[in-house]
């Protein structure tokens, strides 16, 4: 258990304070290399299970973390409630967690891909951390993320994921021009593309996310697959698409 010392800090201009404020945007995020993780269910997870990728606490009251087990590396701030509301963005009203954010190394697509890779350029971070969720639960533990991607540790991405952030590698992928020269299996998601209920999964492979509305280039080189539907809709939405695929591959190659 961590020491019962808490920091205070009443004012916005506290450089803690404002620097954390700052965490509530991708830049802000880019920028310190730090997030926030809020959640009455994500917070106690994410410490039993990753206690080290966390270094602080913020709390309005400290009888708020009597249930937690804070390791005795995370230093714990007491803030007024106008900061702690600004920072918890979901409105949780329960303690943040404050963490580093990983190494995101360079994707090398010239080498084959190893397992399910998913390449993805979601620039809603809602719908980004539903597609990481659902990546986690279905095997695809390498992320190739496109530079139109929003940040996978925006609050908002955090929330839709349920910590699936921290089950996975996080790697920065190229431009849509540079994907075209990928090694190994590539397919992609289109209505028009080849029926994927008949299709073989290769076990190895990538597939690509695009962006919501836009898709992905009609002139990168790919292999399309649709989802067969009723016709009642003309499509999908981009997660709900990428669930479905990703459970396909998982139910053929596990």
């Amino acid at each position: 258990m961590s020491s019962g010392y808490w920091r205070v800090i009443e004012s916005s201009q506290n450089p803690h304070a404002k620097k954390w404020e700052q965490l509530v945007e991708s830049r802000g995020i880019r920028k310190h290399g730090e997030f926030l993780l809020a959640g009455r269910k994500a917070v106690p997870e994410a410490l039993a299970r990753h206690p080290q990728r966390f270094h602080a606490v913020i709390a309005i009251d400290p009888d708020q973390v009597a249930g937690l087990e804070l390791p005795a590396h995370i230093e714990k701030f007491r803030v007024s409630r106008a900061i702690f509301d600004a920072l918890d963005s979901s409105g949780t009203g329960f303690p943040l967690l404050v963490g580093k954010t990983p190494e995101m190394p360079k994707a090398d697509l010239a080498s084959p891909p190893r397992g399910l890779e998913l390449v993805c350029a979601l620039g809603d971070p809602n719908n980004l951390g539903a597609a990481l969720r659902s990546a986690a639960a279905f095997g695809a533990t390498r992320i190739v993320l496109m530079a139109e991607a929003a940040h996978p540790f925006h609050p908002k991405a955090l929330r839709a994921a349920a910590n699936a952030q921290f089950e996975l590698t996080l790697l920065r992928g190229p431009s849509w021009a540079e994907l075209g020269g990928s090694a190994g299996p590539i397919l992609a998601l289109d209505a028009e593309g080849e029926d994927m209920a008949g299709f073989s999964w290769p076990r190895d492979m990538r597939l690509v996310l695009g962006e919501e509305g836009r898709g992905i280039p009609e002139t990168l080189k790919v292999r399309r697959l649709a989802i067969p539907m009723t016709g009642a809709v003309e499509s999908l939405n981009a997660t709900v698409a990428a669930s479905l695929a990703l459970y396909s591959h998982y139910l053929a190659t596990r």
